[in-house]
């Protein structure tokens, strides 16, 4: 059977980045072609000699100048034959958490800019840029729903009431704080410290720490973890 493809596989990366009671995306600003200077995620195409995770973790490091510890495969998009105006492209796409404060943006290869954004005020997006954003932002909301998250997102000592900001900000919601407290610390992955941060408002709180080890151990045996909002 004879037929033509002339297929591009590409990855396309969205980094959330969590700072300052505050969620970000990583977006860079097209350097060349018919899309310059248009806000995107970051993303190429896949070489022949490597896989999908290096390709993202090189696009990651030409575009941005940045490295993730982990990275989850979110989806592929390929329905729509037109989402590249150049050609026909498939892209596989990466979501990732991480502590923006703590990453220095440097944009390289063909990126003019590296900048995040808040979701609340983002730009408008190249190709399908923005239906792959809203899917990364949902999957990752859904996952914070049976996953415990925060170990690289927080200080290494931090507020309970920083925890549930965090939840509150990502999740978009008010939660059940009350619930949220009891079920974390029915888990054994947040510890209680024996030292007070500084709390501007009332009598000083107590500072907490993560306990990884818990934590891994639950992760690996299952854990049922479920939040209540407000």
């Amino acid at each position: 059977m004879d037929f033509q493809q002339n297929i591009k596989i590409a990855v396309d990366a969205i980094v959330f980045g969590y700072a300052d009671n505050r969620l970000n995306v990583l977006l860079i600003k097209q350097k060349f072609g018919t899309l310059k200077n248009q806000w995107a995620l970051v993303g190429g195409f896949v070489k022949d000699n490597e896989t999908l995770i290096n390709a993202v973790n090189r696009e990651l490091v030409e575009e941005a100048g940045i490295k993730v510890n982990f990275l989850e495969q979110l989806y592929t998009f390929g329905d729509d034959i037109e989402r590249d105006p150049r050609f026909r492209v498939v892209s596989v796409a990466y979501f990732a958490l991480v502590n923006s404060s703590k990453l220095n943006l440097k944009a390289d290869s063909d990126a003019e800019e590296a900048k995040w954004f808040s979701i609340k005020e983002l730009p408008m997006l190249a190709f399908d840029h923005e239906s792959i954003l809203k899917m990364a932002l949902n999957r990752l909301q859904s996952k914070l729903t049976y996953q415990p998250i925060g170990f690289d997102l927080l200080p290494k000592e931090f507020l309970f009431s920083e925890l549930e900001n965090l939840y509150c900000t990502i999740l978009e919601k008010e939660i059940d704080r009350r619930n949220f407290r009891k079920k974390i610390l029915s888990f054994g992955i947040v510890e209680e410290t024996d030292k007070y941060g500084n709390n501007i408002k009332g009598r000083p709180a107590k500072l907490y720490k993560f306990n990884k080890l818990k934590y891994n151990k639950l992760i690996k045996e299952g854990i049922l973890f479920e939040i209540n909002f407000a």
